[in-house]
């Protein structure tokens, strides 16, 4: 292999900074839903509907600030540039990969989170704790089954993104 093609292989270190981005952004998305899957929703079903409503919805509540959004919304951001600034290489299998990350995380978290997490967030903040609705627990039930989806899928894409980085740096270019 001559110096020139060697060169070519190696990604450039100012690409890898987004690449490495998304892959951060990704584990700590993973992180989050998974520990809240795994460790916050079996505590919570240990607790009566009133307890149940009122810590759900400060959950809820606290969720909302910068920090959360910046690594929730993250990811495909992450993804898009880190593919955008290494287009030269589009065809390589960590390239491909990496954007399919971006698109699943964007459809499968983001867009599955607007279309059922939510608006089961806004039913549980609107109940009242003392006279909840007959069925709160079938409630809690779909959003800890949503959020089981979305703790796997998150876990699925880091490991993925992972790999593309580890594939990349390697020099693997399938």
């Amino acid at each position: 292999m001559t110096t020139a093609q060697h060169a070519r292989q190696r990604p450039a270190p100012l690409s890898l900074i987004p690449h490495a981005l998304a892959v951060l952004w990704l584990g700590l998305m993973a992180g989050f839903l998974g520990t809240y899957s795994a460790n916050i929703n079996l505590a919570m079903l240990q607790m009566d509907g009133a307890t149940y409503a009122i810590v759900q919805s400060a959950f809820n509540r606290n969720v909302r600030h910068a920090l959360f959004f910046a690594l929730f919304f993250g990811p495909p951001l992450w993804c898009a540039l880190a593919v955008a600034t290494a287009w030269r290489e589009h065809r390589a299998l960590w390239w491909r990969l990496l954007a399919l990350v971006g698109v699943a995380y964007l459809l499968g978290i983001v867009f599955f989170t607007q279309q059922v997490n939510l608006p089961l967030n806004h039913t549980t903040e609107a109940w009242n704790p003392q006279a909840l609705p007959g069925d709160w627990a079938q409630v809690r039930g779909q959003w800890n089954a949503a959020n089981l989806w979305r703790a796997l899928l998150s876990l699925a894409c880091f490991a993925t993104a992972l790999g593309t980085l580890v594939g990349r740096l390697a020099g693997h270019r399938t």
